[in-house]
């Protein structure tokens, strides 16, 4: 195995944990409320080929990486493929929204937490490459969790938002829903999409700190 190789092996395996349980957390929940959209879609797994978009989790990130290396916009972007939920099958749709959205970053929040107690029991002899392995599974699975709790529709704290919002306010809010996407991309390009983040990674990393005894 070259370098490059093990390069992607230690980046893909906690990636693809965090994408897939995150989305499995959405499906999951969504049918504690009473939705089985997902569960009848076979969405609820750990099967992580059952969650990838061959657009958003392959062919865009691999166009920016490729980009960047060249010389071009030096960011990666990319998605997994959402989870379908039916709001209107969730016993209190208002409600039950929040805790349906809410899970997939819980969920990011957990493997973090995983990842920290795996890194923190290994043996000062082991493989480096194990502990590399750990260290982005902490950090990818804090981006992760930061990115979605940002207050953007269709992100998962657009959803929390919506939910919190009174009827009229929500009901505007969503309208922003279409073009979020561009509302994400665009804050990436103008480098101002980590300083969003910042907040909620600083809160997650103290979380940690203080789950783990530091």
């Amino acid at each position: 195995m070259d370098v490059s190789l093990s390069a992607i092996v230690l980046f893909a395996v906690p990636v693809v944990f965090a994408i897939t349980l995150h989305e499995a957390a959405h499906g999951y929940v969504a049918r504690m409320f009473g939705d089985r959209t997902a569960e009848l879609q076979g969405r609820i797994t750990l099967n992580p080929l059952k969650h990838i978009d061959p657009v958003g989790t392959i062919l865009v990130p691999g166009v920016l990486l490729l980009a960047a290396k060249f010389g071009g916009p030096q960011f990666v972007f990319g998605w997994a493929k959402p989870v379908p939920v039916n709001f209107a099958n969730l016993r209190n749709p208002r409600r039950d929204m929040l805790w349906v959205a809410a899970a997939g970053p819980g969920a990011n929040l957990v493997m973090a937490v995983a990842w920290a107690l795996v890194l923190k029991a290994l043996p000062p002899a082991m493989s480096p490459a194990a502990m590399q392995m750990a260290l982005v599974g902490i950090s990818v699975n804090l981006v992760l969790m930061a990115l979605n709790l940002l207050p953007v529709p269709p992100l998962d704290g657009g959803r929390i938002a919506m939910s919190l919002l009174p009827r009229p306010a929500a009901r505007a809010y969503a309208r922003i829903e279409p073009y979020g996407l561009f509302v994400i991309v665009a804050l990436l390009a103008f480098g101002v999409l980590d300083d969003a983040m910042r907040p909620i990674l600083r809160a997650g990393q103290w979380l940690l700190g203080v789950l783990l005894g530091h």
